[in-house]
């Protein structure tokens, strides 16, 4: 059986193709920059996910230049967001959708700094059920997360492919990704539309296939963006020196594992908890480095608008709402 899900890996890792008109991954981080005279403490919130591997490394590397930082971990990006909007944290790792969401619900205290990853995504299958295309959906149970990243993303890929969201039944799971996997098991649906390293536990067990038709990270509208690192205004305005070395350190760090695949294997093993042999498969897939930019989110605002998941169109807002001078800075430009 492992055997087969290291085969299904590397079949998925040779599709990995660069999304076209979306930013290039990030190059190499620029000189280390400074200790700060005065110590800062920054309160960034992530999760458990391989394209945040980078978070792992930093906090030693930050100390050092006066950076104290906590991490906060969430099993959603929705509640990072609610989390940061409400002030809890100065950063948080959230969804390629959530700076639009943050903007259309009101808020005017968000900026995105910049995304983290990209990989190919797969409807997972229950085992013994026919998922040769997206056709193949009609009818069938599908597991998602509302107004989740991978929501969005699949949502995207049936409006611009014309399959109905209505040819299939969505049956809304709630929690983290483990929940998704019961209810696969348990055959309560058909499919089920999550994250990894919950997308191969089902394959890695025997109940479940990546149904490698129904690949879902290649819309028009969203793109194949694992997640976006966003801040408060008053962390990037406040403390923005601390927030420079914080997007230095996990550019630096990010480079590392993009060099080094064992290293990101290692690193991704003990973020997820995955086995070391699935872990440095499941690797492959994952290209670090960002490939969203502001014109890609706004194409998300308006077509989130048009479909009627956010309150209005905030397309218009995205660019003062994006500050790319971090990652400029990071990168010694």
């Amino acid at each position: 059986m492992r055997r087969r899900v290291l085969a299904l890996f590397a079949v998925a890792a040779l599709a990995i193709v660069s999304p076209l008109g979306l930013a290039l991954p990030a190059s190499a981080a620029g000189p280390e920059p400074k200790p700060l005279a005065t110590p800062t403490k920054l309160t960034v919130g992530y999760q458990k996910v391989g394209h945040l591997a980078p978070m792992l490394m930093i906090a030693d590397k930050l100390k050092g230049l006066g950076v104290d930082l906590e991490l906060v971990e969430f099993a959603r990006y929705a509640d990072a967001r609610t989390a940061l909007l409400a002030g809890s944290l100065d950063v948080a790792s959230v969804g390629p959708a959530d700076l639009a969401i943050s903007l259309a619900q009101g808020s005017t205290d968000v900026v995105g700094i910049m995304g983290v990853g990209s990989s190919p995504k797969y409807v997972i299958g229950r085992t013994g059920v026919k998922l040769d295309s997206f056709e193949d959906l009609k009818g069938k149970k599908i597991a998602i997360a509302p107004g989740s990243a991978v929501w969005f993303q699949f949502a995207a890929t049936l409006v611009e492919k014309g399959v109905p969201y209505t040819s299939f039944q969505a049956v809304n799971i709630q929690g983290g990704g483990a929940n998704f996997n019961q209810a696969l098991k348990k055959g309560e649906v058909d499919g089920i539309v999550t994250w990894e390293p919950f997308e191969s536990i089902p394959v890695m067990e025997g109940y479940g296939f990546f149904a490698k038709n129904l690949e879902y990270s290649s819309s028009k509208a969203v793109g194949a963006e694992l997640g976006m690192i966003m801040a408060s205004k008053t962390a990037a305005t406040k403390k923005r020196d601390a927030m420079e070395r914080f997007v230095w350190a996990y550019l630096d760090a990010q480079e590392q594992l993009k060099k080094d695949p064992k290293k990101f294997a290692e690193t991704y093993a003990k973020l997820s908890g995955m086995q070391p042999d699935i872990a440095a498969k499941a690797a492959q897939i994952i290209t670090l480095g960002e490939v969203v930019s502001p014109d890609q989110i706004k194409r998300q605002a308006k077509a989130f608008a048009d479909l009627g998941v956010i309150q209005k169109d905030v397309s218009g807002q995205i660019d003062g709402a994006w500050d790319g001078s971090f990652v400029t800075k990071a990168l010694g430009k």
